[in-house]
């Protein structure tokens, strides 16, 4: 089982991984710009009957085999630049989405175009950096629900990819490799497409699923 930090987990889309990842048995903490408001989570999740510990981002940041970075586009820079000096060799996780309110049902890539390849140019080369994760609704996740979708995963580190597909498994999620880092851009703003159909058509959360693929891991 991994050591697993999750950079922002006071969010509904961080705690929701946290609970799952926990759940599973992994070693989960929770991080937040502040250690009080993550031991408000933390104990939020204890009288749910999970067990996870929580520090400051920088804090939790540092001896961590996997950090999942759960903050919204305005917050990406500033988050990631508070944990860099911490990652080590640990596997970064972006989930971030350009979302640009308050026209979030509009795509609006950034002009390098995605939000993974902004945080691959800030955190280096040296990072092992994977996004996922972008286009689960936070609150059926953060259920024992069964969530219909499948979670698109990104990186230019095959392997790094395949531990994250593995985590998105033990989360009963069917987690899917889409390739290099470039790629996340399609799931980043297939986001915005998703907000669009959940107004549009009444949904509760809107996800894609993928069919036909001899090859990939059964759906949970």
């Amino acid at each position: 089982m991994a050591t697993i930090g999750v950079i922002g987990g006071t969010g509904h889309l961080g705690k929701a991984i946290a609970r799952r990842l926990a759940k599973a048995g992994h070693a989960v903490t929770i991080g937040s710009r502040t250690a009080d408001k993550a031991q408000v989570v933390a104990a939020e999740l204890a009288a749910d009957g999970v067990t996870v510990a929580s520090g400051s981002n920088a804090e939790i940041a540092a001896g961590k085999d996997v950090l999942i970075v759960t903050v919204p586009y305005s917050a990406q820079v500033a988050t990631l630049n508070e944990i860099k000096p911490h990652v080590g060799s640990a596997i970064v996780v972006d989930t971030t989405v350009p979302l640009v309110p308050p026209k979030v049902m509009r795509v609006q890539l950034p002009a390098v175009g995605s939000a993974a390849l902004e945080a691959q140019a800030l955190l280096g080369d040296g990072i092992r950096l994977v996004t996922a994760f972008h286009s689960v609704a936070a609150h059926i996740l953060d259920t024992d629900a069964k969530v219909e979708c499948d979670v698109l995963v990104f990186s230019d580190d095959v392997e790094a990819r395949n531990v994250v597909v593995g985590l998105a498994a033990d989360m009963d999620l069917r987690g899917l490799s889409g390739g290099a880092l470039a790629n996340s851009a399609a799931a980043e703003a297939l986001t915005s497409i998703l907000i669009y159909m959940n107004k549009t058509y009444g949904a509760d959360g809107a996800g894609i699923r993928f069919t036909n693929l001899v090859k990939a891991p059964p759906i949970p």
